[in-house]
């Protein structure tokens, strides 16, 4: 049986939290979830699981004595992800810099407002091969996202990842066949996949989000659509590299690739 999962955050089921809910119950997954607005209990974290999601939770929900918990399950192998949102990493009321489970991920979070809005979108290149990001077209068929946190990736860490945003003129409508074209300039790189570690546990942030309305288009990524549905949740349906994705970044960071 996959490893236990407890997964923190998102709202509720019936709203963000349908997404990665969804797929880990298509895949037959075991997890444990609570929403943003609940608490984290003792007893929620006493039991070792082998993944511990964090997705637009705020710290004041999980407190020190139950951070210090989840830390000692880190350092002896089980895995931390967090996810971006606007109570993800510092954003606005999430709040995780200078708290236990903050200062073990693979990125420094700022003391103040990290969000960013990209207008015109940005995209998703790699840095690296790795199992996370293996067998996905990020070459071919680069997706978009429409906001992340801004963080700085740690220096013992690897960034997998890195969000482009571009200045993008369209020409004018009377510019004719011969007349200028689209034109994107490179205008700046953000961190937005970094993998680490903390003792024998793997660490990961991923700074954009699982869900509308950061995740953009990357929701839809690849075909064929999957559609899938958490008990208590709502139907959802997303693109199948979007969902193959989180399956290996989960995978990966809890160690849950055996079944």
């Amino acid at each position: 049986m996959m490893g236990s999962i407890l997964y923190c955050g998102d709202t509720e089921l019936n709203s963000a939290a349908s997404y990665l809910a969804g797929l880990m119950t298509a895949w037959g997954w075991s997890f444990h979830y609570i929403p943003s607005h609940q608490g984290i209990k003792q007893t929620d974290v006493e039991q070792p699981w082998s993944l511990l999601i964090i997705s637009d939770y705020p710290h004041y929900q999980f407190n020190d004595a139950c951070q210090q918990i989840a830390l000692s399950h880190i350092e002896k192998g089980s895995g931390l992800l967090m996810i971006g949102g606007w109570e993800s990493f510092h954003g606005h009321g999430g709040n995780w810099d200078r708290t236990l489970l903050g200062s073990v991920l693979p990125v420094e979070i700022q003391a103040s407002d990290d969000r960013v809005n990209f207008d015109q979108s940005a995209w998703f290149s790699p840095n690296t091969v790795h199992p996370i990001t293996t067998g996905l077209p990020w070459q071919s068929h680069p997706p978009a996202i429409g906001g992340m946190n801004r963080v700085v990736a740690k220096a013992n860490a690897t960034t997998l990842l890195s969000a482009n945003t571009f200045s993008i003129h369209a020409p004018m409508p009377d510019a004719g066949a011969g007349g200028p074209t689209w034109s994107f300039t490179h205008s700046h790189t953000y961190p937005a996949l970094v993998v680490g570690e903390h003792g024998q546990g793997r660490t990961a942030a991923f700074m954009s989000d699982v869900a509308p309305h950061w995740v953009g288009g990357f929701v839809d990524w690849g075909l064929p659509r999957v559609t899938a549905e958490a008990i208590g949740g709502v139907p959802i349906e997303v693109g199948s590299h979007y969902a193959q994705f989180w399956r290996q970044l989960l995978e990966w960071t809890g160690r849950l690739s055996h079944v």
